[in-house]
């Protein structure tokens, strides 16, 4: 399958300029980075794509077997960028796409240049010496909780992710995107995103990385981006005066500043 077609992959920009791909999290879709990507068309060649399962990608696509790691997602970034014949990649990736970026980059390094970790964390439980921000029962009623009623979970949860309660506008967009998703499909993406543990990989990344932090973001707290930062070596840490989760909806020309500032632009 033309994984063009497959990711729903649409490029911006300049066809010579050095490619930047923005990759969604959980529960989004490419429509998220509306705010951000546009700011880099100027001198980068921009793409843009939807997992597997989310916005306008081919879900006939979806695989289980392919799907039960982050390893199937970076698969995908993978093929989107060959078939791109895409080099010097600079990958932003938000959220649980923070590590699908690693580990692609991990796989095939020379493929990229930098890597921009929006609000990622590489494991979600709490374990010893590690705290991650949800005990092993917090996670386990959450994954019920969305098997149960995916719809009702949705709307509970997602003003809670987005955080910035005085614009209920914000929340209220994060759960229509949550809405928008194939129930099936988000749940099992749940399970691997929330189940994963990539501690160990962080040691291994060699691409110049930038972490961006969130202020008071409840998915992934500053604990987990100063692990981040510790375990990358070299990398930069910025902790965002932007709360929640979401700084590309909810502070963008924050969010774009940090990234141009590290990409040189």
């Amino acid at each position: 399958m033309d994984p063009l077609a497959r990711n729903n992959v649409r490029l911006f920009g300049g066809v010579d300029g050095q490619p930047m791909l923005f990759s969604h999290g959980f529960g989004c879709d490419q429509h998220m980075w509306r705010f951000v990507a546009p700011e880099f068309e100027d001198r980068f060649r921009v793409a843009l794509f939807d997992h597997v399962g989310a916005g306008g990608s081919d879900q006939s696509a979806y695989d289980v077997a392919k799907y039960s790691s982050l390893d199937g997602y970076a698969t995908d970034v993978l093929e989107i960028c060959e078939a791109l014949d895409l080099r010097d990649v600079i990958f932003v990736g938000h959220s649980v796409s923070s590590m699908i970026g690693m580990l692609a980059a991990l796989r095939e390094p020379d493929r990229f240049a930098k890597l921009v970790m929006v609000g990622p964390s590489p494991r979600y439980i709490d374990d010893d010496g590690y705290v991650g921000g949800f005990s092993e029962a917090d996670i386990t009623e959450l994954l019920e909780s969305l098997d149960s009623n995916y719809l009702g979970w949705s709307t509970a949860m997602a003003p809670v992710i987005m955080g910035n309660t005085e614009r209920p506008e914000l929340g209220q967009e994060l759960t229509e995107s949550f809405c928008r998703a194939d129930p099936a499909i988000a749940k099992r993406f749940a399970e691997v995103t929330f189940l994963s543990d990539n501690r160990d990989d962080l040691a291994r990344v060699r691409v110049p990385t930038l972490v961006l932090q969130c202020s008071k973001d409840v998915i992934a707290p500053d604990s987990v981006g100063e692990f981040v930062h510790q375990r990358i070596a070299g990398s930069r840490l910025v902790t965002l005066t932007a709360t929640g989760h979401c700084p590309n909806l909810s502070a963008p020309d924050e969010t774009t500043a940090v990234i141009r500032q590290f990409v040189g632009a």
